[in-house]
């Protein structure tokens, strides 16, 4: 499952840097690609999972690194509504949107809907 869960990291870090490359287009000035590429190492390194009892919990830090937020989640073990691997969007800092999943680790369906932005 780790394995699983790294890709889902390397989607999101994969977004950001696509993010941030659209962005540089418009600036072309050495001062901001410095600023560019400090921000996305602080985002790529930022990332970080934490395992709860039911969940893994996927957070971020902001481009300071001072302020954390919630990414997603990534469900453990099935219950009755949600399947091992399956991804969820988070409600809040501790629990996650359990209407549906998007997506699911394990059969790679989820990695599309793993942006720099979290999981939805």
């Amino acid at each position: 499952m780790r394995n699983e869960i790294e890709k889902v990291l390397e989607s999101m870090r994969k977004d950001y840097k696509r993010w941030s490359d659209r962005c540089a287009r418009h600036e072309s000035s050495a001062h901001y690609s410095r600023i560019k590429d400090e921000m996305e190492e602080n985002y790529c390194n930022g990332l970080r999972v934490e395992e709860n009892r039911r969940y893994w919990k996927i957070t971020s830090t902001n481009g300071s690194g001072t302020q954390r937020s919630v990414s997603g989640f990534i469900v453990k073990a099935g219950d009755k509504k949600f399947l091992e691997g399956d991804m969820l969007k988070a409600a809040g800092w501790a629990a996650p949107a359990r209407n549906f999943a998007r997506g699911n680790v394990l059969d790679g369906t989820g990695l599309n809907n793993a942006r720099w932005t979290g999981i939805g």
